[in-house]
């Protein structure tokens, strides 16, 4: 393959003409050693001698070739050596040179014999395992049964980075990925990139540089901290997914030694990205993997992992500040964020978005912004926040879509009052923990957390929703059932992984049945009360620094332990409905659009039953009714209380039904 003929599919630098002129110059030479050894006179040497020199003379910088012996500390004959092997690909009529110099035809191709053979200054100890030719495989040692007569061939990644190709090798290409630079990184992130740039430079070589753990839960802010590092020293960062890292030695090493390499040649930077939900059997792979390479190192994972490898510098990698996303969301809005009267500052305020995510976020408002002509719509770049933030919980949670307003609550006014506090207590946190100055206190106490108690069905859940839409933020339902696990450590990490996820837009948790994992604490008396106390502790103290609101539901109250229920900011009791509060039920339950006839809703609130039972049965009713063709009516509603109360293994009183027939 001649140089005019490389790839076209490669990306190719800008590479000086000199710097190909000197490699043909230089592989002329070798050439003109195997012709000297097939017995050739040498032609026009004074003029070869020449255009070396002009060659040489007219690099503005080390060639490909010098750049190459300096990283791997190659010999001049291991220099010829690679010259040697790289000439069939260069020069069409190399393969029959290389037979003419070993007297056989057939061998068309370079060897280490021929090299001893020909080339000056030849030592043994280049053909060696572990020297640079073959550790660093520049060059590929075919099959056969003596070494210096198996054939050999240059490695494509180190022929491209001869001729001028940037290309990296197809063995990482499907493992490591480029780290782009996304833009301008917030000030604390720079402070951060400044530090890991710096380090480097006082590193005597890139062997010589620490390994950087960056902690945190943003992945992307820690990628583009890396990659503001890289852009100030002239590197580049790829990425690598700790799972990928393989589980035998073999290949882990030849990993390893391909990375090493790339990162020579290229001044690359790598990142190690665990994830925090990767399964246990990944880590053992992954603290080999890092305590073997050296060079430009970069592990980054929620939690600081036990790497036993000297030099180790840790860094916790927070998301952008409220300051901080305001300048990053003035950047990315421009002139449009003047226009959304102050939406800005709360956005800001309530949502915890990393780099990812706002400039998400404000390519969805933008695309709005073009679709309506410029003008801002209500609560536009709010709810672009709140589906970028959306979490994804899987099966550890289910999103409610709020449909209940203040209007549908049949509460006491205490308990109406209480809920109002709630929400005023999420609109207010920005100022009174910000402004006012309360979160510089301490953030211990500074969750809103809050706990409904009452029967099922007397509005606990439907509270929630009220809340939801009051603050237009998400609703999510916790599964504690898929949240406990019987595996110590797991329940912890399920919880862990809710409360970060749900972080970032400050969604509302709702934790049904609360009891079921906060009961009343047992005295310690085996591993496994130790454990549940461990997980509740847990949830204690997330629930104190969770930055949204945390609701937990329960039917027993008596159940929960007090020292939990005192750390609890609010407690709402969600009394059984007196009679006059279900005939408001009953009076509300029907939409609009639902055709009834003479309901009388006094006559109906003696059915002794909570507002969720009093649903029930009036979907039950309206589905026998559309089965009749007739409006709702009386019947219909005794017909359904009944199945209701069987259901609930009660008996329904002549009194409770008098008047309805």
């Amino acid at each position: 393959m001649s140089l005019e003929s490389m790839s076209t599919e490669a990306t190719v630098v800008d590479w000086p003409e000199a710097n190909q002129r000197y490699l043909i110059a230089m592989l002329a030479v070798v050439r003109l050693a195997l012709e000297h050894h097939a017995g050739e006179e040498p032609q026009n040497l004074d003029a070869l001698e020449q255009e070396l020199r002009e060659a040489e003379a007219a690099l503005p910088a080390p060639s490909a070739l010098d750049s190459l012996c300096a990283i791997f500390g190659l010999s001049s004959f291991e220099r010829d050596v690679l010259l040697l092997v790289a000439g069939p690909e260069l020069d069409a009529g190399f393969a029959s040179l290389c037979a003419a110099a070993q007297g056989n035809p057939e061998r068309t191709y370079p060897t280490f014999g021929l090299a001893l053979a020909t080339l000056p200054e030849a030592h043994w100890s280049a053909l060696a395992a572990d020297a640079s030719l073959r550790h660093w495989r520049l060059v590929e040692v075919g099959d056969g049964n003596v070494l210096t007569a198996a054939p050999l061939a240059i490695d494509e990644r180190i022929l491209c980075f001869l001729t001028g190709v940037y290309q990296l090798d197809e063995r990482l290409a499907g493992l490591v990925m480029p780290i782009e630079e996304v833009g301008d990184a917030p000030a604390s992130h720079l402070a951060l990139a400044a530090q890991l740039t710096e380090i480097w430079s006082q590193a005597e070589s890139p062997e010589e540089c620490p390994l950087f753990q960056l902690c945190g839960v943003d992945q992307a802010s820690k990628r583009a901290l890396v990659a503001a590092a890289c852009a100030e020293d002239g590197l580049q960062a790829f990425r690598l997914n700790a799972g990928d890292i393989p589980s035998s030695a073999a290949e882990r090493e030849s990993l390893a030694r391909l990375w090493e390499r790339e990162a020579a040649l290229g001044g690359g930077v790598l990142v190690i990205e665990h994830r925090d939900d990767a399964p246990a059997e990944s880590l053992r792979p992954l603290t080999s993997m890092v305590e073997r390479l050296t060079g430009r190192l970069v592990l980054a994972s929620r939690e600081p992992l036990g790497i036993q490898r000297f030099n180790t510098l840790r860094f916790d990698v927070e998301k952008p500040a409220p300051p901080e996303q305001v300048s990053l969301w003035h950047d990315e809005l421009g002139d449009a964020a003047a226009g959304m009267n102050g939406e800005v500052a709360a956005v800001a305020a309530q949502f915890q978005l990393g780099l990812q995510g706002i400039r998400a976020a404000g390519a969805q408002v933008r695309a709005n912004l073009a679709h309506n002509n410029g003008h801002s719509s209500e609560h536009l770049l709010w709810d672009a926040c709140r589906v970028q933030s959306r979490p994804r919980l899987d099966d550890l949670a289910q999103r409610i879509e709020p449909a209940a307003r203040w209007d549908d609550l049949v509460l006491p006014e205490s308990q109406k009052q209480a809920l109002r506090e709630i929400a005023i207590h999420v609109q207010q946190r920005p100022r009174v923990y910000g402004t006012w100055g309360f979160a510089a206190r301490g953030s211990r106490g500074l969750g809103i957390s809050a706990l409904f108690a009452g029967e099922s069905g007397t509005g606990k859940t439907m509270a929630a929703e009220v809340l939801a839409n009051e603050l237009r933020l998400d609703l999510y339902r916790i599964d504690l059932a898929a949240v406990v696990s019987k595996y110590i450590g797991e329940t912890e990490k399920n919880l862990r992984r809710i409360f970060d996820v749900a972080e970032d837009g400050g969604a509302i948790l709702l934790f049904d049945e609360a009891d079921a994992l906060f009961g009343k604490r047992s005295q310690v008396k085996d591993s496994h009360d130790r454990y549940a106390n461990i997980e509740v502790s847990y949830l204690l103290q997330r629930m104190e620094s969770y930055r949204g609101l945390a609701i937990l539901t329960t039917n027993l109250r008596k159940s929960l332990d007090k020292a939990f229920l005192r750390r609890l900011r609010f407690i709402v009791n969600f009394p059984f409905p007196d009679e006059s509060q279900r005939a408001e039920i009953w009076r509300r339950i029907f939409p609009p659009e639902t055709p009834t006839e003479a309901l009388d809703a006094m006559l109906l609130a003696r059915l002794t039953l909570t507002g969720g039972n009093i649903r029930n049965i009036a979907m039950n009713a309206a589905f026998l009714a559309a089965n009749a063709d007739k409006p709702v009516r009386h019947e219909h509603l005794v017909s359904a209380a009944r199945s209701e109360y069987a259901k609930l293994e009660k008996t329904l009183t002549d009194a409770e039904i008098g008047g309805l027939l």
